[in-house]
């Protein structure tokens, strides 16, 4: 079958471990199924991979992708949940020992097809096309879990979103907005924030400026760069939600302002099943979708990571077959 495959790592140059071509077919061990893929979204995890971050040296080469959406050997329209326990556990399987997001241990989604779980395998929603559905396990999960489960935010609620423009911000926006939340972005550039306001943000900021007023929650995925601003921003109890730091992992960490304030400080990685399909059904229930900014064919993989890389994306890249 024809796949987009990382073959190495280059910490320096990550395209530099990318192939495209045949790869072989999945085996699924009992309990798992085959979904022949009709769309998979890029994420900047599959950079990762290709750096090396995540991912044992042998294990090399795999499958990159973990967002997908298509069809069953029965014939179900499903969505692929990226998060795989190995065994049975009951609880939160984004804490289960040993758990993995596909393109880690298994072989990911930018494939002609993929074998995962059959626990992993959700109904797609009608009304959204397999290039929507895709763009969901991974970037929209994360936003949920950020803002409802670890921020608990409720209608009304204040919450700033750091850095507009990457696809868990956006997925942040726009799930904020449609969830009754009063939005505040940051970003360097100002036509990003443009862009955010016309997603729906309420205020938009340059980055480090001070906001009209503190808010509730702070969704943090930027780190060093924006950690001081992030705990400024908060009003006294506020929570930060922390799933990234891609400026760096190790800012001052202004424990005075912290205990004096009574902030929290949480961390956030992925997301459950259930979680997925509660994304499914609100993105369904509201007529919210997720921003697309292009869609190529699995083809031209390597034109779609190079804008990844670039920073020239407002939105997710989706790959068709």
């Amino acid at each position: 079958m024809f796949a987009v495959t990382a073959t190495r790592a280059v910490p320096d140059a990550p395209l530099e471990g990318l192939a495209l071509g045949e790869h072989p077919d999945p085996d699924p061990p009992d309990g798992w199924e085959v979904v022949e893929v009709r769309a998979a979204a890029l994420n900047h995890h599959d950079l990762w991979t290709l750096r090396g971050v995540g991912i044992e040296p042998d294990r090399f080469p795999v499958v990159l992708g973990g967002d997908a959406a298509g069809v069953t050997a029965d014939g179900r329209e499903v969505v692929v949940h990226a998060v795989v326990v190995d065994g049975d556990h009951d609880g939160d399987e984004t804490m289960a020992p040993g758990r993995s997001i596909l393109s880690e241990v298994h072989d990911g989604t930018f494939a002609d097809r993929v074998a995962v779980p059959a626990r992993n395998l959700l109904p797609k929603p009608r009304g959204l096309s397999f290039a929507e559905a895709a763009c969901l396990p991974v970037a929209y999960l994360t936003a949920y879990r950020m803002l409802f489960t670890r921020g608990r935010l409720r209608p009304g609620d204040r919450v700033l979103i750091q850095g507009a423009g990457g696809g868990v911000a956006t997925a942040l926006v726009l799930l904020a907005t449609a969830g009754g939340l009063h939005v505040t972005v940051t970003s360097r550039d100002e036509s990003k924030l443009q862009r955010a306001q016309e997603l729906g943000a309420h205020t938009v900021v340059p980055s480090g400026e001070r906001l009209p007023a503190r808010v509730d929650a702070v969704m943090e995925t930027v780190g060093e760069a924006t950690w001081s601003h992030s705990l400024k921003a908060l009003r006294p109890g506020g929570v930060v939600v922390v799933s990234g730091a891609t400026s760096g992992p190790n800012p001052p960490a202004d424990l005075n302002r912290v205990f004096f304030r009574q902030l929290e400080v949480v961390g956030s990685t992925m997301g459950t099943r259930e979680e997925l399909a509660r994304v499914l059904r609100m993105v369904d229930a509201t007529g919210m979708r997720p921003l697309i900014d292009d869609v190529l064919p699995m083809v031209e993989a390597r034109d779609a990571f190079e804008r990844l890389a670039s920073g020239d994306v407002f939105g997710k890249l989706v790959l068709t077959r």
